[in-house]
């Protein structure tokens, strides 16, 4: 199975990514290993994962997740919309 998540950064951004261990890629951008974008957004928490039948779907589904606006990605995270925009098929 392959995962997207949504991270809060501490500077109150959003970031989406990809993963097939999401614990063990949230601990990565916490230990400054992770994506670029969070090194100097740390500590970043979890705040949204949705599973997703394989790889393509993931990455199709990531890449709806990083188009929302950060409105949107705050109802998610607070579990207000199950899923703004459908997952790719």
């Amino acid at each position: 199975m392959s995962f997207v998540y949504l991270v809060r950064c501490a500077d109150g951004t959003f970031y989406a990514g990809y993963a097939e261990n999401v614990k063990k890629r949230v601990a990565a951008h916490n230990a400054g290993k992770g994506a670029k974008y969070t090194r100097g957004r740390r500590p970043v928490a979890l705040v949204y994962t949705e599973e997703l039948p394989d790889k393509s779907q993931a990455l199709r589904r990531e890449a709806q997740l990083k188009k929302l606006s950060h409105a949107e990605k705050e109802r998610l995270a607070a579990g207000e919309e199950e899923s703004p925009v459908p997952p790719a098929i």
